[in-house]
């Protein structure tokens, strides 16, 4: 098989691909908790796992759970059954989902890059990495999606960088 494209243009699927059940794998590194959950079938969000996924993406350091906007979901699905095409099947690391104000605060005078009016307090961002793809390459194959914003996170060791993900305006940026 080729390897992947350097580049991923989701623009090139077509319907059949959004009408398949939507399954995420995905694992909360700081928490250590992983799961494989089918959460989208026959055009209906499922209850129970929509709940299963918004407990991983809670704050887990002000351990509080919120809404998580569906359509965030759903690019997260687009990005992992799209990048499965090329035969690559990894979980997604949520390295940071729903933030309380208390704890986006604490970021912010930690000098971690935090928005103050940041969409994680709304439930519509996620931090993310996929072994295998720089966060280059998952940043543009996330902003092909078209969906809203990507910030890229540039980080230099094993672990490599990340990206923001979220659902709001369209735009893109580098922290």
């Amino acid at each position: 098989m080729a390897p992947p494209p350097d580049i991923f243009d989701a623009q090139a699927l077509d319907l059949d691909f959004w009408l398949k059940p939507r399954v995420l794998t995905m694992t909360r590194p700081q928490s250590g908790e992983k799961t494989k959950v089918l959460y989208w079938k026959d055009g209906q969000v499922i209850d129970s796992a929509y709940q299963e996924l918004c407990h991983l993406m809670r704050d887990v350091n002000g351990k509080e759970t919120a809404p998580i906007d569906p359509k965030l979901f759903d690019t997260l699905w687009g990005t992992q059954a799209f990048i499965a095409r090329y035969g690559i099947e990894e979980p997604l690391e949520i390295l940071s989902g729903f933030r309380t104000t208390k704890s986006n605060d604490k970021l912010r005078e930690a000098g971690v890059p935090a928005a103050r009016q940041s969409l994680h307090i709304e439930g519509k961002a996620a931090d993310i990495r996929i072994a295998r793809l720089n966060a280059e390459v998952l940043g543009g194959l996330v902003r092909s999606f078209r969906q809203g914003g990507v910030g890229y996170y540039y980080r230099s060791g094993p672990r490599g960088g990340w990206i923001h993900a979220d659902t709001g305006l369209k735009r893109t940026w580098k922290g």
